[in-house]
């Protein structure tokens, strides 16, 4: 019989979404890698609006999910103004090699469920702003954002940008900083790995990482 572990996150309507079975033909492993340094810094040298933005501009979801542009505020500001910045890549490693791509969702879901529950804690704990994923939003089923309908956000203290929606290469942040090389599908099937990449800026100091 197959065993689970409870995953932290935000409530939500069914338990069982917190649910990751271990014993399953789609386990694998994740590791955390971290990178400290000062958020002026990260900004100088990793953020590209112009032409991140330019691939935001060309998905689908591009102004019909309230985590992604454009978005009702000065991204500049919105980054202004913080010491630190500790960012977080998350190595996801399948123990079942050449797994279809549309299983990716099975082992991702779960671990963005654990960073985005750690990174709403850090900013409870320290203040801060925190930067989750890019790509669909945990907190409402898929295609169910209201944003497409003009209306606010159901979740906006939970709903955070990704990094790539603020502009930065998260291609050159995983090389440069973590030594990781991302990694895409061939032929319908899943790479080695996958990566996923989170930040925190914050004015707290020294910040230990323990998601």
């Amino acid at each position: 019989m197959p065993q689970y572990y409870l995953l932290p996150g935000p409530p939500k309507p069914d338990a069982n979404d917190y649910l990751c079975p271990v014993d399953s033909p789609l386990r694998y492993t994740a590791e955390d890698f971290t990178a400290a340094l000062a958020a002026d810094d990260y900004i100088a040298r990793f953020r590209d609006a112009e032409r991140i933005g330019a691939y935001c501009r060309s998905c689908p979801n591009y102004g019909r999910s309230w985590g992604c542009p454009p978005f009702g505020f000065s991204v500049e500001e919105y980054l202004a103004g913080y010491d630190s910045v500790l960012l977080v890549a998350t190595k996801i490693t399948p123990r079942i090699r050449n797994l279809p791509i549309a299983e990716a969702a099975a082992m991702i879901r779960p671990e963005r469920i654990r960073l985005e529950s750690r990174l709403l804690g850090m900013e409870r704990l320290y203040g801060g702003r925190s930067f989750a994923y890019v790509g669909s939003c945990l907190y409402c089923p898929e295609g169910a954002c209201t944003r497409p309908d003009g209306k606010p956000c159901r979740h906006p203290e939970w709903v955070r940008p990704s990094l790539e929606a603020c502009g930065f290469d998260i291609g050159r942040t995983t090389s440069e900083l973590f030594g990781l090389e991302l990694k895409w599908g061939v032929g319908g099937r899943m790479p080695e790995y996958l990566i996923l990449v989170c930040g925190f800026f914050h004015h707290a100091g020294n910040v230990i990482w323990n998601g």
